[in-house]
């Protein structure tokens, strides 16, 4: 018949390679091990360099004259690297560039992608392993085995996990009812620029947040942290080198309010990927909800902020479990870590025994520079958290209802042995369980413990909901399954990521993808299925074999 199309589907069919779902493992380091020779090499090396930064906008490197520098939090007067802002010129510039490359990198099979993506995976896991660890361990004063579970296993795998997630996404389409239809969908990328701000902390959510919404075909405008230059640094010339085309991702480092200014007043910010804090979070969405009609779309906001996250001990806690795992949530890389532990809730009947426990194990916790391997943790990030940690201190020492019971010490002093940024881990116990060391976010090495009555349990139970604005990730020990499952319910809304019997710390992509509500962010859940395709815009498309041949229906006929 005349008007009946013959051809096939016009759309294209993608045919991801196929690959497993399986997590980078860890390396031990330990002594006489090749991996540790190897990093030691690479320290070295690093420390006695200066690593100088360009911003790179498309394929140009830039140095302006607004020049930083990134020191080593536990000896401040190193120099790691020597940096650049962006003016509000060269952000507009970034932007235009990202506009206009963001067109050609959509056109990329998502094959291309995944492959690429694969490949730098790879260059992360081998060839550029220790770079990566080292730059974190000096730049950000992370020992080596948390350096290695962020910057080598947790950066592998949102690259290996993410791309699995997107290649297993792609196998669904959705019913065409009859041969002659067919209905498909497909994922774009999103119309303009996504912006990424990433934090100091993990070295490994700077690779997320800048190449995860690139993955999915959009063009990105990275902001990393100035205390997190150096490693996310060499993300960014890792990925390059695999062939991320010029213009995908901009490294655009700049102070925050004018980053925040320029790209929220910008038509073409199509999203915003976020990881700090609660004020910036709050000013960048009233900034956008501001500009709304000047839009092209409405950005999509992902962001994940603070905490105040907690431990809660039954009465039927396996001790030992409690005092182990809340030494190291608590207390490994300083308590800056988004999920640690900063409260805890502790019944009466186990005081003496986890009291005991914690301050016997605090006593054994080393704190100096990271290149030695003995210290189990190093500085904090910088002057600025120096300054409010110890705020928090001095408080805790001037309130009656504060008793310090363990540490309580810091110095940022320039002298012979000590020349960082360095707080002891601290453990207080509030008489108040709505004091502020109960109920603010520190984030440092500040742990508030608040004793209840056994027959308050209840009661207590609801403090922590009510407590804080927060709700990102939390833990309960016990041994009693009963109270543990009424607990599931009764804490279902005071964590994004829940542990039973487990510290609050450890997230791991894949198995438990992380993020929190209320004021810890969006809950997007970064290394979860669902993450990747918030930064797709996605086409529904239907084809039509036969055509319509007739303008009415069957029942309007006589």
């Amino acid at each position: 018949r005349v008007g009946i199309r013959c051809l096939g589907s016009i759309v294209p069919v993608s045919h991801p390679p196929d690959f497993p779902l399986e997590n980078e493992p860890i390396l031990s380091y330990k002594k006489g091990s090749p991996e540790r020779a190897e990093l030691e090499k690479v320290l070295d090396k690093m420390s006695s360099e200066c690593e100088e930064v360009p911003l790179v906008i498309g394929d140009e490197e830039i140095k302006t004259d607004l020049c930083r520098h990134q020191v080593m939090p536990h000896n401040h007067k190193e120099v790691v690297a020597k940096y650049y802002w962006a003016t509000p010129e060269l952000v507009k510039k970034a932007i235009n560039v990202a506009v206009k490359a963001q067109r050609e990198w959509e056109k990329w099979p998502i094959e291309k992608r995944l492959e690429m993506w694969l490949r730098i995976a790879d260059l992360m896991a081998t060839k550029y392993r220790q770079q990566l660890n080292a730059s974190t361990m000096i730049g950000q004063s992370k020992t080596v085995i948390q350096a290695e579970i962020d910057s080598a296993a947790e950066l592998i795998d949102f690259f290996k996990m993410h791309a699995y997630f997107v290649k297993e996404s792609l196998k669904y389409q959705p019913i065409s009812p009859t041969q002659q239809i067919l209905n498909s969908m497909r994922y774009r990328g999103m119309d303009g620029f996504v912006a990424a701000v990433s934090p100091f902390n993990f070295t490994a959510i700077g690779g997320n947040l800048s190449y995860t919404p690139a993955l999915m075909g959009n063009a990105v405008l990275w902001k990393p942290s100035d205390t997190a230059l150096l490693s996310n640094w060499w993300i960014f010339k890792i990925c390059r080198e695999a062939g991320v085309p010029s213009g995908v991702v901009n490294f655009v480092p700049c102070e925050g309010p004018v980053f925040g200014d320029i790209i929220t007043s910008s038509p073409h910010l199509s999203g915003l990927n976020f990881t700090g804090s609660v004020p910036t979070f709050n000013r960048l969405w009233a900034q956008i909800g501001q500009n709304l009609p000047k839009y092209r779309n409405y950005p999509k906001l992902v962001g994940e902020c603070g905490g105040k996250n907690y431990h809660f001990i039954h009465s039927s806690a396996d001790v030992e479990s409690v005092v182990y795992g809340t030494i190291r949530s608590a207390f490994e890389f300083n308590g800056q870590k988004c999920s640690a532990c900063s409260r805890m809730y502790v019944p009466e009947s186990l005081w003496g025994k986890i009291k005991d426990g914690l301050l016997a194990l605090r006593q054994k916790l080393t704190i100096g520079d990271i290149r030695d391997f003995t210290v189990f943790t190093g500085a904090v990030i910088d002057a600025v958290a120096f300054k409010r940690i110890s705020g928090y201190i001095e408080y805790a020492k001037k309130s009656p209802n504060l008793k310090i019971l363990g540490g309580g010490g810091y110095d940022d002093s320039y002298c012979l042995f000590r020349r960082g940024y360095f707080i002891e881990p601290t453990i207080v116990q509030s008489k108040d369980p709505k004091e502020k060391l109960m109920t603010e976010e520190i984030f440092g090495p500040v742990l508030t413990i608040y004793v209840y009555k056994d027959c308050d349990l209840d009661e207590t139970v609801k403090l922590v909901e009510t407590s804080t604005p927060y709700a990102l990730t939390g833990a309960i020990f016990a041994q009693d399954e009963k109270w543990a499952k009424q607990a599931l319910e009764d804490f279902k809304y005071t964590a994004g990521n829940f542990y039973v019997n487990d510290k609050s710390t450890g997230s791991v992509v894949g198995q438990q993808p992380f993020g929190g509500s209320r004021m810890s962010g969006t809950n997007d859940k970064a290394g979860g299925p669902h993450y990747a395709l918030r930064w797709a815009s996605p086409q529904s498309i239907k084809e039509t074999f036969e055509p319509l041949r007739e303008y009415d229906y069957p029942y309007m006929r006589c």
